[in-house]
């Protein structure tokens, strides 16, 4: 396949599986994009070439920046013991005994071999490990493990598997020159990605004092920063550009966000440029997993040394080999630090660690798209030209690890742990580490939110937009009538559709099927009204047979709603609404007849009066419970009319500009009281920090769209 075709390819079906996601929430997303990649190879037959340089530039580089960039400053320093020790001892750890039993297992596969699929199949995907951890809620001693080692795992995993790649292809090992080899591509990769970040930031930090501040440019610079460190050690000085990235993104997470030089709208811009390309990576390789499935289980039948059963088995006994050694190392590390805890705080009782525990954390060892990304630039062949020995075999075995991972994590842990939550990772997560965990709580904090009982984010809204409606009310003036109603209208829609979703069925229903009464009412006034006009002869014929051509459709619209129980609070509804009110103001407008434009803006006003007459009226009978009518229902209803009524008295396009001035106005004051809102939830405690934060960035996201919209005009 032509490499442009693959590209447009993969990125439909990125789209595509986050769309089957959304409504098949419980599979991670990941192993949608397996099955997907797997029916474009099967059903398409579609295949990636891939080259192992660019593969680990294009996949690897940006990844690993991204997550150094994210991780959390407070944790990582306060957790630079356990972070190193662990993501360094525990991975060569799982590549030296994982590779002896692999080979154990495997006895044609070469111990290079083994060793690099053991050393490839140690990092685990940080933002699973993440929401994993956070579900099961493990002790800190734990948590400082699962946490902290899937940053810097990904970086020393990769340099075991690239050093065991290359005794394979080479044929040449030597344990002094490889031990000199490690301590200079480790060290030289960590000063690389030191200095080159740091020659980006002062060269940035310049040409910002220079006046260069562009965001755009600024953001793309950040983009390319990855590619250029990982480059520059690999290429020139020969060391880890995998470490060199993780680095650079550390110290641009530190330094890269100076106060003189950082803009909210950089910051913005950045993020959200970061957020697609992770999610488009991800998406990519595992797509990629599932398209080179086939091959490798081609290549595994084609064996007549193994058959594709015995392959499957292999993948389960290397998975278990490989939670078996995580859970061993969990459990004897909280172990130690435990004891050493009782010896150091004699006072104090620490809770010996359970295996429950150490399991959870086991299982959050999921593989993800470095495991895959990296599995996948195995070379073809090996120095002298032959075939690269068990390749077939390792790139099936690491493919049956990670989707053995992603299932058994996808079926225990809801099991096991307490939080039935479906189960995340990168791929279906663009928020870093840091994010997952931005309410900043410690422990002792979360213990105590648990037992508070906060409101849903659909109460919340619905409160902050009803305080935005009053104050709306409160600006209302005969100079702005019209666009008071228009955004009191639009935010009626929003609470009216929230407030059905917090209703039970039974509820939903009486209310829809009162609203539905109302509107009958209504209705029989506006045709009333009408006919009045037309029987007074102070409309023509003309505008008489437009204006009940129009309450006929709107009635034929009630009768198919009222039969399929269409909910009218929602989308539907309110696009039907704004799509009426346009086409009156368009009849109105341009109407080449300037007595039939004058006779529909009358029928119009008179037919919202007669509305909302005819709902008084009904209201004011003896045979009428008023209180069985929802409130939000009927303020929905009259101040339709009311617009209506509103939008009649609009007669040139010269009134325009000042509308949408007013309507600025109100909004700008609108998002006002919604601010105050969330801030007087929240020193209720009605809700948390991290929900607070939540609807203030959406109420800022609002804010931008208003001053972007105002621009454009």
């Amino acid at each position: 396949m032509h490499i442009l075709e693959a590209v447009i390819l993969l990125m439909t079906l990125v789209v595509f599986s986050n769309v089957v996601d959304h409504f098949v929430p419980s599979v991670p997303v990941s192993l949608i994009q397996v099955v997907l990649g797997l029916g474009a190879a099967l059903i398409m037959n579609v295949t990636i070439p891939l080259e192992t340089d660019w593969f680990l530039l294009l996949f690897i580089a940006p990844l690993l920046f991204n997550d150094g960039r994210r991780f959390p400053k407070k944790e990582l320093w306060k957790l630079r013991g356990p972070i190193l020790a662990n993501a360094i001892v525990l991975v060569f750890l799982t590549t030296i005994l994982g590779g002896l039993l692999f080979h154990l297992l495997i006895p044609t596969m070469p111990f290079s071999v083994s060793f690099a699929l053991a050393a490839i199949l140690s990092p685990t995907d940080p933002v699973a490990v993440q929401s994993i951890s956070k579900r099961a809620k493990l002790p800190e001693g734990i948590l400082h493990i699962v946490s902290g080692e899937s940053l810097i795992n990904d970086a020393s995993g990769l340099i075991a598997f690239k050093y065991a790649i290359a005794a394979t292809v080479t044929g040449v090992f030597s344990i002094k020159t490889a031990a000199i080899d490690f301590v200079y591509i480790s060290i030289m990769g960590f000063i690389s990605g030191l200095i080159v970040m740091g020659l980006i930031l002062l060269m940035e930090n310049w040409l910002y004092r220079q006046g260069i501040n562009d965001v755009i440019f600024s953001t793309v610079l950040q983009v390319t920063t990855p590619f250029v460190v990982y480059l520059v050690t690999e290429e020139f000085l020969h060391a880890s550009g995998v470490i060199a990235v993780v680095t650079a993104g550390i110290i641009f997470h530190f330094y890269g966000t100076a106060p003189d030089r950082s803009q909210p709208e950089l910051k913005l811009v950045s993020e959200k440029t970061w957020d697609i390309i992770i999610y488009t990576l991800n998406g990519i390789v595992f797509l990629i997993l599932g398209i080179e499935l086939p091959l490798a289980t081609t290549n595994v039948i084609q064996n007549n040394r193994i058959n594709t059963f015995s392959a499957l088995g292999i993948s389960f006994v290397a998975w278990f080999i490989l939670l078996a050694i995580r859970v061993i190392w969990i459990y004897g590390y909280q172990a130690f630090t435990s004891i050493r805890s009782q010896k150091i705080e004699s006072l104090k009782t620490k809770e010996m660690p359970t295996f429950k525990a150490a399991l959870l954390a086991g299982l959050s060892g999921v593989r993800g798209a470095v495991t895959m990304a990296g599995v996948l630039s195995i070379p073809m062949a090996v120095e002298n030209g032959l075939p690269f020995p068990s390749r077939s075999l390792a790139l099936f075995v690491a493919a049956g690890v990670i989707i053995i991972s992603l299932v058994v994590a996808t079926v225990m842990l809801p099991l096991i742990s307490e939080d039935k939550a479906p189960l995340l990772t990168r791929a279906n997560s663009t928020d870093g580490p840091d994010e997952l965990d931005a309410d900043g709580l410690d422990d002792e904090d979360e213990e105590d939110d648990e037992e508070t009982k906060y409101i849903s984010e659909d109460e919340a809204r619905v409160y902050i937009m009803k305080l935005a409606v009053q104050r709306i009310e409160e600006e209302r003036r005969p100079n702005n009538q019209k666009e008071a109603f228009d955004l009191i209208l639009d935010y009626q829609f929003l609470i009216r559709r929230l407030e059905l979703k917090l209703q039970d069925k039974k509820e939903m229903d009486s209310i829809i099927s009162d609203e539905l009464a109302l509107r009958r009412v209504a209705l029989r006034g506006e045709r009333a009204a009408v006919q009045k006009l037309y029987d007074d002869q102070k409309i023509s014929k003309q505008a008489y047979l437009i204006a009940t051509a129009k309450l006929q459709r709107l009635e034929n619209r009630m009768i198919h709603s009222i039969g399929h129980k269409i909910k009218l609070g929602h989308g539907t509804a309110r696009n039907f609404v704004k799509l009426r009110n346009r086409i009156s103001l368009w009849l109105i407008r341009h109407n080449t007849d300037e007595d039939i434009s004058d006779e529909l803006a009358l029928i119009q006003r008179e037919q919202a009066k007669a509305a909302i007459s005819a709902l008084s009226d009904y209201f004011a009978r003896d045979d009428i419970d008023n209180q069985r009518f929802d409130s939000q229902s009927v303020y929905h209803l009259i101040v339709h009319y009311r617009n209506q009524i509103e939008l009649a008295k609009v007669h040139s396009k010269k009134q325009t500009k000042n509308q949408a001035m007013n309507y600025q106005s109100l909004r700008i004051k609108a998002l006002a009281a919604e601010r105050e809102g969330v801030q007087v939830l929240l020193e209720q405690g009605n809700i948390d920090w991290s929900m607070a934060a939540h609807l203030r960035q959406y109420i800022n996201y609002s804010e931008t769209v208003l001053i972007m919209d105002y621009q454009n005009q």
